[in-house]
């Protein structure tokens, strides 16, 4: 089967789109309140450029370095204690808009929980590999859940435990659900999938109805016309943006909902500012890259030379359109209110940050993968 030559030049294209879309947006999206807030309109431009190039730098390298080295026992070890260490440490320090999230590196902040999801995928991949060269499939019995289940999810329901305790329920779904990508591609059978469904759902259901925000955002999402100003307000803001787009959008900079009516409009929301601004056909712009991205990833991910290239690229994969279908389906009013941001688009540093390093995995396993026969 011949090798995919060079760089995948679709994958790295949407990216870029995606990132080029996100800088613009951004802007359009923050500048009013940077101005009444910080004085100066181009204050998150800026930040973003500067998480934008470093992450494109971080890409590059990582384009450059042969994936199957983060495979070596000391990288994955070393990634995944310092995270873990972080993880540990943010809960220490002083609160941020009421939670644990951000360690304060000078100017800027880093948010440990983005880089969890990275070590997550790393873990998951590296020992997945390591346990599934005799057979890759973990079948529902005593002995694969002692040597090969229990030791794969363990560290990656301590990061989930952290993450809670920020608190973040939104992130902490997310690491399960990239987690169970991956083991699913790994082989997991469907008598564990069942199980573990069926343990989450208590979980979710204490962590919901026994959380007061959490329990108000359930009800708004149900109802936010039962209370308009107040906990359904962020939601009707953010359909009010996506249907005032109609086709072609109000235009660039246009959009009112951002005038200090849509609350986080330049972070989570963005979206809603895009459909506002761009209509349905910027919308849909946006939707159709990152439906290229999966398309490469998948790609990558079934002509990987090796197992561990393989579940890399599925979990990388996943960590992206999971946020994007996540983040699309908060703005539209589909699932309750989450801080989910939008991958390359929104405005937040660890997050593209993350992504663009990811990507630079991805890229090197497309650059060595073999070309699929569909």
């Amino acid at each position: 089967m011949p090798r995919r030559p060079g760089t995948d030049r679709w994958l790295l294209g949407a990216t870029l789109a995606l990132c080029l879309i996100g800088t613009f947006m951004v802007f359009s999206a923050s500048a009013v309140t940077a101005k009444e807030e910080y004085g100066h309109s181009i204050y998150f431009l800026v930040r973003q450029i500067a998480w934008l190039v470093l992450g494109l730098a971080g890409m590059i390298l990582l384009m450059r370095l042969d994936y199957r080295r983060l495979r070596e026992p000391a990288a994955v070890i070393s990634v995944v204690s310092v995270v873990f260490a972080m993880l540990i440490a943010v809960l220490f320090l002083d609160k941020s808009h009421a939670t644990h999230r951000w360690i304060p590196l000078g100017p800027v902040h880093l948010q440990p929980s983005e880089l969890a999801k990275l070590a997550v995928i790393l873990y998951l991949a590296w020992f997945l590999d390591l346990k599934g060269r005799k057979t890759s499939r973990i079948e529902f019995c005593k002995e694969d859940f002692k040597e090969r289940l229990a030791p794969a999810i363990a560290p990656v329901l301590l990061f989930i435990v952290l993450v809670v305790l920020q608190p973040d329920l939104g992130t902490s779904i997310e690491i399960a659900l990239i987690a169970f990508t991956v083991l699913f591609a790994a082989g997991l059978s469907s008598e564990w999938v069942g199980v573990g469904a069926l343990c989450s759902i208590p979980v979710l259901y204490f962590q919901i109805a026994y959380v007061g925000y959490r329990h108000d955002r359930v009800l708004a999402f149900l109802n936010p016309e039962a209370d308009p100003q107040g906990k359904g307000f962020q939601l009707l803001q953010s359909l009010i943006a996506v249907g005032s787009g109609g086709l072609t959008g109000v235009g660039l900079m246009e959009s009112k909902q951002k005038l200090f009516y849509l609350p986080e409009a330049h972070t989570d929301f963005i979206y809603a500012v895009i459909c506002e601004e761009l209509g349905f056909l910027g919308a849909l712009v946006v939707l159709a890259l990152f439906a290229v991205y999966g398309w490469r990833g998948i790609r990558a991910a079934m002509g990987a030379p090796d197992r561990f290239g393989r579940l890399l690229a599925v979990g990388i994969t996943a960590m992206v359109l999971s946020q994007a279908l996540v983040n699309f389906a908060v703005v539209l009013g589909m699932v309750p209110t989450k801080g989910i941001p939008l991958p390359f688009v929104s405005y937040g540093g660890s997050s593209l940050l993350v992504m663009l390093l990811a990507t630079g995995v991805l890229l090197k396993i497309s650059q060595q993968a073999e070309e699929p026969k569909w």
